[in-house]
């Protein structure tokens, strides 16, 4: 009998299909906030009217926004939101975009409790994996401010206690984490979406595939997991295709949607990722490579090399798929170009040179020591990342 202890976060509410500036407000309401701060997406506060209709729905109660927050999150850019942030003594902190978004504001609320105004002040708090891939977390106090996020995209980092940050220094992404990191809610509003350029939802949906995908081939997961991943690849595998076909498609947009939350239920609860999501880190923070590429890119080729120690585990995305018959690797690499995404490191901008270093900058990250086929050192991974070139 399996015996498993599963970690539940203090996500409190999950708000799907309502508009967000309504949603918001109620949940400041709810809350009792009274001074919010919100982080956003440039382009939203700027090409759109979504942050006009949350300013009138918040009213006097939105006291800041901060709309600088570039992709993969540079600790500088997190410094800059504290310097705007720490004046206004915000009582709710509210991310509405993308992923880059959500991680900024998730580490802003720990930096808001604990003085945090540099990126140097920052080092004391980031995840440290070892050389034996050992993990260490500082222990630290969780924020006391309260976050509520509305995506724009289909990553998941809204419902994980995790965030990311690049040290530029280093030019690696390094990983936050506290319970109290969790969104207290999270807004699903499909309307929302329609300003997403196409490739970021679809691309980011290939990452929430690949959650699904690596829990499915992990060694250590249970049926609950199973379960939700199962529904995550069977949601995205009819969602996205039709949100390309039809951009307006508010229900297929919802069913990535709640596809993306399903497929973060293992990551959520503690269960670790692969080799797919090792590599993804190292080129989103050492390369620049957008996050839902990363996915694109490595997800099919991390199922073909996984596959000789998990392959009676990767059935089960056949099943989710609704081809039994067919191996995952095939299925997911299919999919993917059928949305019309990246299949190689070329394509994203790698050469041949940038394969050492990217098995590197690998073979740091935290997932890395828990892909289910085990990886020996940096220069074992050179051959898996030439096949993906």
């Amino acid at each position: 009998m399996d015996q498993t202890m599963i970690g539940l976060t203090p996500l409190e509410r999950v708000h799907s299909g309502r508009p967000v500036a309504q949603a918001l407000a109620d949940e400041a309401a709810t809350i009792g906030a009274k001074r919010v701060f919100l982080v956003c997406s440039n382009t939203l506060n700027n090409k759109t009217d979504e942050i006009e209709k949350v300013r009138r729905a918040l009213g006097t109660r939105l006291v800041g926004v901060f709309d600088k927050v570039r992709p993969h999150v540079p600790r500088e850019d997190v410094a800059a939101a504290v310097a705007a942030a720490e004046p206004l003594a915000p009582d709710l902190l509210v991310s509405i975009g993308g992923g880059s978004c959500t991680d900024l504001t998730k580490i802003l609320a720990v930096c808001l409790k604990h003085g945090l105004r540099t990126p140097e002040s920052m080092e004391a708090y980031h995840i440290v994996v070892n050389a034996d891939h050992t993990v260490t977390a500082p222990a630290f106090a969780g924020p006391d401010i309260p976050v509520v996020i509305a995506p724009t995209t289909l990553s998941g980092g809204e419902f994980n206690a995790l965030s990311g940050a690049t040290d530029k220094v280093t030019n690696v992404k390094q990983g936050y984490v506290h319970p109290k990191m969790t969104a207290r809610a999270v807004i699903m509003d499909p309307a929302l979406t329609l300003h997403t350029p196409e490739w970021i939802w679809l691309s980011t949906g290939v990452r929430s595939f690949d959650h699904a995908f690596e829990t499915l081939g992990s060694l250590n997961s249970n049926d609950w997991y199973d379960g939700m991943a199962m529904n995550a690849v069977r949601l995205l595998s009819q969602g996205l295709p039709r949100v390309k076909a039809n951009p307006n498609d508010l229900e297929a947009r919802q069913m990535c949607q709640m596809g993306a939350w399903c497929s973060m239920t293992s990551i959520v609860c503690g269960l670790p990722m692969g080799i797919s999501h090792a590599v993804g880190h190292a080129l989103g923070g050492s390369f620049d490579v957008p996050h839902g590429y990363t996915s694109c890119v490595m997800a099919p080729f991390a199922l073909e090399y996984n596959s000789v120690v998990n392959g009676e585990r990767q059935k089960l995305i056949s099943i989710a798929f609704g081809q039994p018959n067919r191996p995952a690797h095939e299925l997911a690499d299919a999919a993917i170009r059928g949305l019309g995404m990246p299949r190689s490191l070329t394509a994203v901008g790698l050469k041949e040179a940038d394969l050492a270093p990217l098995a590197g900058y690998t073979f740091q990250d935290i997932w890395c020591g828990t892909n289910p086929r085990p990886i020996a050192n940096a220069e074992a991974l050179v051959p898996l990342l030439r096949k993906a070139l």
